[in-house]
């Protein structure tokens, strides 16, 4: 009890902090809210809001079923995933954070999947979408349109190459090529009858959890910019707080394409603390477990990197 009542007071003390900050620095508060409140209206809500209702859609309609089916003999043989496992990935690796984990937590709770698919799903299948990574990090960012190429193969294709180490923890015993779930999931498929209206609903619900974590990771890395970021180290830790900020962070900061293009890769890869946040609040209550995700994402983002720091040796 007494080692609880330590945390919460440390966590009180840090807050506490944390709100005098804001007092002092009213300026950044209200640059890092809006900044982020902009980004969330201009670029997320519009890009991930349609597929967040579709896919609500596809599940209360059974449409999911038809798209399992299609899907579960190459996806089956692939990535050893169930028929509607392999719906999570199409999803996770085109549309962007956070919905893979999303996905992956819905089919879990409507029991399509086991936790133990679920954890092997959620270790690759929740990735920074193409369009980010053509449209602000290649075209805007970098402005080198030859690595657009690159830079989509390395990003898309370093989770597909992770997820073979990753299947060890994919414990539900499932022969390969099979798209059925051995637990007889798919046979007592459970699905909430549910109208338009409420899963337009629901879509909102988590489009609005995405933009209040983003808005606060902008608000916290605006006021952490007002303490000093004056070395490479400052510069690289911040830059993990919110993805879209940081990879600005680290193009001004690494003028040298050779230097920034890993780093940038890297951070794309891991997609920063704040959508770490945002998974978060996709899984919970499902019995999947953030710190195996948190693990499993840095290990993507180093292999990222690596290839990013390959590619840099033989052609920049």
């Amino acid at each position: 009890m007494k080692q609880k009542l330590s945390k919460k007071s440390l966590a009180g003390i840090g807050m506490i902090g944390v709100f005098l900050l804001m007092l002092c620095c009213p300026k950044e508060v209200f640059n890092g809210a809006s900044e982020g409140l902009l980004l969330w209206f201009q670029i997320l809500f519009p890009t991930l809001f349609p597929f967040l209702l579709i896919t609500d859609l596809l599940m209360a309609t059974g449409g999911i079923r038809m798209i399992s089916k299609v899907l579960s003999v190459p996806f089956g043989i692939l990535f050893r995933v169930s028929g509607e496992g392999s719906f999570a990935v199409v999803a996770g690796f085109l549309c962007g954070y956070p919905m893979g984990a999303k996905i992956t937590a819905d089919l879990i709770r409507n029991q399509s999947i086991s936790v133990e698919e679920g954890t092997y799903l959620l270790s690759f299948c929740n990735n920074t979408s193409p369009i980010f990574i053509m449209n602000f990090l290649v075209w805007k960012t970098l402005d080198r349109k030859e690595l657009l190429l690159p830079s989509l193969v390395i990003l898309l294709g370093t989770p597909v190459v992770m997820s073979f180490p990753f299947r060890k923890i994919y414990k539900s015993g499932r022969k390969r090529g099979g798209g059925r779930n051995t637990l007889g999931m798919q046979r007592n498929y459970i699905m909430k009858k549910k109208s338009v209206e409420s899963c337009m609903m629901d879509s909102f619900e988590t489009i609005v959890k995405v933009g209040g974590y983003l808005i606060i990771f902008s608000v916290l890395l605006e006021l952490a910019e007002q303490t000093g970021q004056k070395n490479i180290a400052a510069t690289l830790l911040l830059s993990t707080l919110e993805v879209t900020n940081g990879i600005l962070m680290i193009a001004k900061r690494f003028p040298e394409i050779s230097t920034a293009y890993p780093l940038l890769i890297g951070l794309t890869s891991m997609g920063g603390i704040c959508s770490m946040a945002q998974t978060q609040s996709m899984i919970r209550g499902t019995g999947l477990k953030l710190s195996d995700y948190i693990i499993q994402k840095l290990a993507t983002a180093m292999a990222a990197s690596g290839f990013a720091i390959l590619y840099a040796k033989f052609n920049f």
